[in-house]
């Protein structure tokens, strides 16, 4: 599961942020229920609104995520998210018009 802790304010995100040297993005995301996937960037997601329920697929661990919670997601980790909305500041390894095409890269198909 991805390491999750808290945080104060949106000033302490941003500056977690500029010290990791990410780039910061604010996005407000819709509802969501998607399939396992995997992305190929480290990311640093602070939940300013809503909830975001995270479920990674090798131990089936579940963890809900609301105001105040920090994400730090490991790239490779494969996961799938559940939310009926949220907002959260993001910190990306990777300018975020850098990121690889789909962002939430699937699972290979096996036969």
């Amino acid at each position: 599961m991805p390491n999750i802790s808290t945080y104060k304010d949106e000033g302490e995100a941003y500056a977690q942020i500029k010290e990791a040297g990410f780039h910061a993005v604010e996005l407000d995301f819709p509802a969501v229920e998607n399939d396992f996937h995997w992305h190929d960037f480290k990311s640093l997601i602070y939940i300013t609104k809503g909830e975001l329920t995270l479920i990674e697929q090798d131990s089936g661990e579940t963890t809900t995520c609301g105001p105040g919670s920090k994400v730090i997601g490991t790239p490779g980790l494969v996961h799938r998210e559940l939310s009926e909305g949220y907002s959260a500041i993001l910190g990306l390894s990777a300018a975020p018009d850098a990121l690889t095409q789909p962002i939430d890269k699937p699972l290979p198909v096996t036969l």
